[in-house]
């Protein structure tokens, strides 16, 4: 298996490829289409769905104010997510992060909703998006 072939299973069976698994895939495909199965064995509709669940991630990423979790509204978009229900998952996300322990709270899980929103929308419109900024290294910092 190549990476473009591990990439394009893990897109087929989750909905979208992780970025860390684009440069894990160049060195290792069989880690990613074994992550992606690993993936599919949790998130596979079962008594909810698979857009429940992404949804469900999606609140918990802005819950707990992680940029990485909030591309999961992507497969929720794919399994027939609606605007509405995107907006009802990411409001529970923002009151939750109100009971978050040590957590920044509600303004700033609010930011990270406003994300997911904006995320969507463009994901919608067939525009450029980012859930989060690619990282920038300093070689002379180890």
């Amino acid at each position: 298996m190549t990476a473009e072939e591990a990439n394009k299973y893990m897109e087929d069976l989750m909905g979208f490829t992780p970025r860390m698994f684009k440069v894990i895939n160049t060195m290792n495909p069989e880690a990613g289409k074994t992550f992606a199965d690993f993936y599919n064995s949790l998130w596979k509709d079962g008594a909810l769905s698979k857009k429940e669940k992404e949804l469900i991630f999606t609140a918990i990423g802005v819950a707990v104010m992680s940029p990485r979790c909030l591309i999961h509204v992507i497969p929720a978009l794919k399994d027939g997510a609606t605007t509405e229900e995107i907006f009802e998952a990411v409001t529970i996300g923002v009151i939750a992060a109100g009971f978050v322990p040590e957590g920044k709270g509600i303004p700033y899980a609010f930011e990270y909703a406003v994300k997911v929103l904006e995320i969507a929308e463009k994901y919608s419109k067939g525009e450029d998006w980012e859930y989060l900024v690619p990282p920038k290294f300093d070689h002379g910092v180890y």
